[in-house]
């Protein structure tokens, strides 16, 4: 990425000079351009960054306080598994609509919206009052999560083109970083600030805040273009666009979608209830936030090395492959000895966990045109959160009615075998481009 910057500050540089010959053929226009799209560039990373942090707080930290909120509201295991599965759904339902916003406005001003309503969302439902008016704040920040998990993608194909692996891995990290640091660090912050669990999970709201600033140049620079589309690609998206091409005819995009529904539905599982489920093995409470956040923390340094691995591979089967046998031996692991080998258990499911870096990287893998990943991106996420609406309910609904976690980690368990199967086939060298023609 550095060396990104440099060439355009070389490319800057040597228009500036050329902007003082006196040869009348020369134009300033493109000197000042270049630096324009330098300095665009840098914002575009840096929210891109700031909006990947953002992504996971609202759950993981919800996660590591959810025994504290489901006291506070009174709720019981079958409605805390509702609220488990209220971030797929919206991811669902909200997604969807995020190509045609971003056709209409511009992806940039997409995800600043999105994130002023994390922002809106984080800071009001602690103090919503009752489980209805928590349940309405969390579904405001998690639109704008979903509308930004959709856009994601389309930004990096649309930026860095050459750069789908290497960007979806500092995307992937930064959302990584964002889920494991919520997981770590609400538990002790909350006691730190008085220990009130309004104010513990309130607190995210400043982060989601702060990653609005990068994008507000993309609604003021609206009437002129996107901030995505202002290096002069407006006009190749517009070309670009296959308006005849059927997505659901593709059975690439079908494998990525059920692919993608099954790996959220056991991070959504994870994420929820993980660390009930070692507080329930004995495990304190904070220890069991550092178990969920060692998990999370897995996808940092992963979750840069895997897209990069997987863009230089024809088939992305044997990551899959490899993914879920870790993802298997965790499970192992929690059902026959959750509190003694806790650790090695976090680690085993962080791997697994990565499979959504992976999807993501698959996602601009399968399509060739921007158009296309837009498409895609949105139907893979879309349907894939669909998929996952059930998992987190049902694991509540199993905890609840059997007295333990056997059966809700044999469900999960039992799920890693067909997200193995649909890896492997989404991870073929074809374009949904391709099979939707045919």
């Amino acid at each position: 990425m550095m060396s990104l910057m440099a060439r355009q500050e070389t490319r800057t540089t040597q228009s500036t000079t050329a902007r003082t010959s006196p040869s009348p053929t020369r134009s300033p226009e493109p000197a000042v351009s270049t630096a324009t799209r330098a300095w665009t560039a840098r914002l575009v990373v840096a929210g891109i960054v700031l909006s990947a942090l953002n992504l996971r707080p609202a759950i993981t930290s919800l996660g590591a306080l959810l025994e504290e909120v489901r006291d506070g509201l009174g709720m019981s295991g079958s409605v805390a598994g509702l609220l488990t599965s209220v971030p797929p759904l919206c991811f669902a339902l909200f997604g969807v609509m995020a190509p045609r916003l971003a056709r209409r406005f511009g992806a940039g001003a997409v995800v600043c919206a999105g994130m002023t309503a994390i922002t809106a969302g984080l800071l009001i439902r602690p103090y919503a009052g009752g489980t209805a008016g928590f349940l309405a704040a969390s579904a405001l920040a998690l639109m704008g999560i979903a509308v930004s998990n959709v856009l994601m993608p389309v930004i990096v194909k649309r930026w860095f083109p050459g750069r789908v692996g290497s960007m979806t891995g500092l995307y992937s990290m930064a959302l990584a970083l964002g889920t494991a640091t919520a997981a770590a660090v609400t538990v002790p912050m909350t006691d730190a600030l008085g220990g009130s669990w309004q104010t513990g999970l309130a607190v995210w709201a400043g982060l989601a805040a702060a990653a609005v600033l990068p994008w507000l140049p993309s609604v003021r620079k609206r009437s002129e273009g996107t901030a995505e589309e202002g290096t002069g690609r407006a006009v190749h998206a517009r070309v670009e666009q296959p308006p005849a091409l059927r997505i659901t005819r593709s059975r690439t995009a079908w494998a990525l979608a059920v692919f993608f529904g099954l790996q959220a539905t056991a991070a959504y599982i994870t994420m929820g209830w993980m660390a009930q489920i070692f507080r329930d093995a004995g495990v304190p409470a904070s220890t069991a936030g550092l178990l969920l956040a060692v998990t999370m923390v897995m996808g940092v340094p992963l979750a840069f090395v895997i897209p990069r691995v997987a863009t230089r591979l024809p088939h992305q089967g044997p990551i899959v492959l490899a993914i879920g046998v870790c993802g298997l031996a965790g499970y192992a692991g929690l059902y026959f000895a959750p509190a003694h080998g806790a650790w090695a258990w976090a680690v085993l499911l962080g791997v697994a966990n990565c499979a959504f870096p992976l999807a993501l990287t698959m996602v601009g893998m399968r399509a060739r045109t921007g158009a296309g990943v837009a498409q895609l991106s949105a139907f893979a996420q879309s349907t894939g959160y669909l998929i996952s609406i059930p998992g987190p309910l049902l694991v509540g609904v199993l905890y609840q009615h059997s007295g333990g976690w056997g059966l809700p980690i044999a469900l999960m368990a039992g799920l890693m075998i067909p997200q193995m199967v649909v890896g492997v086939l989404a991870g073929r060298n074809r374009t949904v481009e391709d099979e939707a023609a045919r």
